[in-house]
C-alpha cells in the first residue's frame, strides 16, 4: 500500500478517480485534481510547502516533486506529464507540459504551457521557459519552437496514455478518498 501521511496536519487529498501505486510515497500539503497518477517509487512530497496539481497529471516512476522549505511551492498545471526519475523542485509547470526523464526543474522556474523539458535537461534555478518551445541540455536552453501537432501528438498523448494506463490496475490500489 502507497506510504500516504499527513505533516503538521496536513494531509495529501486527491480528485476523482487518481491512481496511486503502492510503493508511491506522498506527504504532507498536496492537493491533486482529478485523473492524476503517481507511480512506482514516485515521490510526491509536501512537508516544507505545499504542492498543487491539476487534472490529468502523471508523476511517472522513480519521479520526485518537492518543495523550498517556506520559500518556493510547486504548482503544476493540467495535462502534465512528468517523465521517469525527473525532480520538480519548488517551480511552476503551467498546462500541458512534457517533463522528460532524468529532467531536473529547480526551484523559482517557471515552465509556460505546451512546452517540452527534454530528456536529461537541467533547467536552472529562475529560468522561465517560453510557452511553445523546447528546452534541452545542462544548462537547458531553448533549441526549438514546437509545431502544433507535436503538442497535440506528444504532450495530450502522453498524458492520455497515463490515464489509460491507470485504468489497467485494480479499484484496490486508487487513491484514498480525501481526508476532512
Amino acid at each position: 500500500m502507497a506510504l500516504i501521511l499527513p505533516v503538521e496536519n496536513k494531509h495529501p487529498q486527491f480528485g476523482q478517480d487518481c491512481f496511486v501505486a503502492p510503493n508511491a510515497t506522498i506527504v504532507g500539503d498536496v492537493t491533486m485534481g482529478d485523473q492524476c497518477s503517481v507511480w512506482f517509487n514516485a515521490v510526491v512530497r509536501g512537508d516544507v510547502h505545499y504542492i498543487r496539481m491539476g487534472n490529468k497529471v502523471n508523476v511517472q516512476d522513480g519521479a520526485v516533486i518537492h518543495c523550498t522549505y517556506q520559500k518556493h511551492p510547486t504548482n503544476i498545471g493540467n495535462h502534465v506529464s512528468i517523465g521517469h526519475n525527473a525532480i520538480v523542485h519548488g517551480c511552476t509547470i503551467h498546462d500541458h507540459v512534457l517533463i522528460g526523464m532524468g529532467a531536473i526543474v529547480m526551484d523559482r522556474c517557471e515552465v509556460q504551457s505546451n512546452s517540452i523539458i527534454a530528456a536529461g535537461a537541467v533547467v536552472l534555478e529562475g529560468t522561465i521557459v517560453e510557452a511553445g518551445t523546447i528546452y534541452a541540455g545542462v544548462p537547458a536552453k531553448k533549441v526549438k519552437n514546437i509545431p502544433p501537432e507535436l503538442i497535440s501528438g506528444e504532450i495530450e498523448r502522453i498524458a492520455n496514455n497515463y490515464t489509460h494506463y491507470a485504468s489497467w490496475f485494480d479499484a484496490h490500489n486508487e487513491a484514498p478518498k480525501s481526508n476532512p
